[in-house]
């Protein structure tokens, strides 16, 4: 999903330099949205993954 985010962004940015500003800036406006939404699944997997990890440790001792 991030690969996707980079993308929109690039096409964003191209668009935007070519004259295309409207189609453009929608694109850079999808590329904010996916990149929130990967740096908020990263943060809930992070967290998941942690507590999994402690309760495995919990479990062994």
């Amino acid at each position: 999903m991030l690969k996707l985010a980079v993308l929109f962004l690039i096409a964003g940015l191209m668009l935007g330099a070519l004259g295309f500003g409207g189609i453009g800036g929608a694109f850079v406006g999808i590329a904010k949205i996916l990149f929130f939404v990967v740096a908020a699944l990263f943060v809930i997997f992070l967290v998941l993954g942690v507590m999994a990890a402690k309760a495995a440790k919990d479990a062994v001792d």
